[in-house]
C-alpha cells in the first residue's frame, strides 16, 4: 500500500479523475459499443478510486470501518490490478490493429485481470494478517502463507501490464507524429516508473524470504515514485486529446494577429448590405472570432469594390515588382487599391457612384494582404491619392 505525508493530494487527484469520468458518461451512454471509450472510462474510474483508496487516511478508515485488520490491503491491491488491466486494455484498443486481433487481446486482458482481482480476494480470505500494517504490509507479511502469494500476484500483474503498456506505447510512437507521438513518449516512461515501483517492492519481499530486511524500499523509497508516475500518466493521456485543439487554437490566434492590421484599416468601412454581429473577444471562441472577422473583412472589401481603381492597382503592381516577385507584387497592389478605395468611399460617401466602373477583386487569402499594408509602396500610393492631412488623420 501507499504511504504519504498527506491524503489531500490523493483525494484531489482522485476526485478530478472521477469528475472527468463522470463527464464522459453521457457520451458512453450514446456510444455503448465504443470499446475505446469504455476502456478510457474504466481507466479513469479505476485510477480515481485507486487514488482515493490509497490515501493514508482512507487505508486507516477502511480498517476501522470494517473492523478487519488490513482490510484495505486487498481493496487497494484489487483496485491497483484493475487499473493495470484498464491501462493495458486502453492501449490495446487505442493502438491501430486488425479488429479481430484487438478483440482477442481485449478479451484476454479482461479475463486475466478479472481472475487476478478474484484471486487477491480469495488469498486474503485464506491467509491471516492480524497485525495492522498501513505502510509496511508488503514487507511485514512477505513470508505469511497465502498473503505472500497475494502480494506477489498483484505486484507481478501490475509489472506485466505496465511493461507491456510501456513497450506498446514506445513502439507505436515511432510510427506516429504530432501530439499523439508526444503523448505516447510521455506515457512510456510513466509506465516504466510504475514498473520500478513494483520491482522495489518485489526486491523487499524477496529480501524477507532470504532473511534480509530492505523494508525502506517499501515505506520510504517506492512511494516517492507515485507522484511523478501520476503526473506523467495524466499528461500522457491529456496531450493527444488536447494537443490538436491547442494547435488549432494557436493557429487561429496567430491568424487573428496577422489580420489585425487589415482589421484596423477596414473595421469602420460601412457595409449596408451586411449585418455585423458584435463578437467580444473575451467571451468568443477564437475560431468563431476568426470566422466573424474574415466575414466582416470580405464584406468591407465588397463594399469598397465600386471604389477600387484598376489604375491604382497597376501602378502599385509596377512599383512593387521592382522590389519583389510577381506574387508579392500582386498582393501589394491589391492592398494599395483597397486602402485608396477606402479613402475614396469616405470622400464620396454622399455622392452616388456607378458600381459598374469598379475594379474586379477576386476573393483570396486576407493574411498576405494584411501583411502587405506595411509596404512602403502602399503608403506612397495612399499619400499620392489622398490629401496629406487626410492621410495622416486616417493612418
Amino acid at each position: 500500500m501507499t504511504s504519504g505525508p498527506s491524503s489531500l493530494g490523493f483525494y484531489v487527484c482522485g476526485l478530478m479523475l472521477l469528475l472527468v469520468c463522470a463527464m464522459k458518461i453521457p457520451a458512453l451512454a450514446r456510444r455503448r459499443h465504443d470499446t475505446l471509450l469504455r476502456a478510457a472510462c474504466l481507466l479513469l474510474f479505476s485510477a480515481g478510486c485507486l487514488m482515493i483508496l490509497a490515501a493514508p487516511e482512507s487505508i486507516e478508515g477502511l480498517n476501522r470501518l470494517t473492523g478487519v485488520p488490513n482490510f484495505a490491503a486487498p481493496v487497494v491491491y484489487a483496485t491497483t490490478t484493475a487499473f493495470s488491466g484498464a491501462s493495458l486494455l486502453l492501449i490495446i484498443n487505442w493502438r491501430p490493429a486488425p479488429p479481430e486481433r484487438t478483440r482477442r487481446l481485449s478479451r484476454l486482458c479482461v479475463t486475466a485481470y478479472s481472475l487476478t482481482v478474484l484471486a487477491i480476494a480469495v488469498l486474503f480470505r485464506a491467509g491471516s494478517a492480524p497485525v495492522e500494517q498501513p505502510t509496511l504490509f508488503d514487507a511485514h507479511y512477505a513470508t505469511t502463507p497465502y498473503i505472500r502469494e497475494m502480494i506477489v500476484l498483484y505486484l507481478v500483474a501490475q509489472t506485466v501490464a505496465m511493461t507491456a503498456a510501456s513497450t506498446l506505447c514506445w513502439r507505436w510512437s515511432a510510427r506516429v507524429h504530432g501530439s499523439l507521438r508526444a503523448g505516447l513518449r510521455i506515457l512510456a516512461p510513466a509506465y516504466l516508473i510504475i514498473v520500478c515501483y513494483d520491482v522495489m517492492r518485489l526486491v523487499a519481499v524477496v529480501a524477507r524470504w532470504t532473511g534480509h530486511r530492505l523494508d525502506f524500499l517499501v515505506d520510504r523509497v517506492s512511494p516517492l515514485l507515485a507522484a511523478p508516475a501520476c503526473v506523467l500518466g495524466a499528461l500522457g493521456f491529456a496531450v493527444p486529446l488536447a494537443g490538436p485543439h491547442v494547435v488549432e487554437t494557436v493557429r487561429v490566434v496567430r491568424q487573428l494577429r496577422q489580420l489585425a492590421p487589415l482589421w484596423r484599416a477596414l473595421r469602420d468601412v460601412p457595409t449596408p448590405s451586411a449585418i455585423r454581429a458584435s463578437l467580444p473577444w473575451w467571451r468568443t471562441p477564437p475560431a468563431v472570432l476568426l470566422t466573424g472577422r474574415r466575414t466582416a473583412l470580405y464584406d468591407a472589401i465588397l463594399a469598397l469594390s465600386p471604389y477600387c481603381d484598376a489604375d491604382v492597382r497597376e501602378a502599385a503592381y509596377s512599383a512593387a515588382l521592382r522590389d519583389g516577385d510577381a506574387s508579392d507584387a500582386a498582393v501589394t497592389a491589391d492592398a494599395a487599391m483597397i486602402l485608396v478605395a477606402r479613402e475614396r468611399q469616405r470622400a464620396l460617401k454622399d455622392q452616388p457612384l456607378d458600381v459598374s466602373h469598379g475594379a474586379v477583386w477576386r476573393p483570396q487569402d486576407l493574411v498576405p494582404i494584411s501583411r502587405a499594408l506595411a509596404s512602403s509602396v502602399v503608403h506612397d500610393l495612399l499619400h499620392h491619392h489622398v490629401p496629406p492631412q487626410k492621410a495622416a488623420h486616417h493612418e
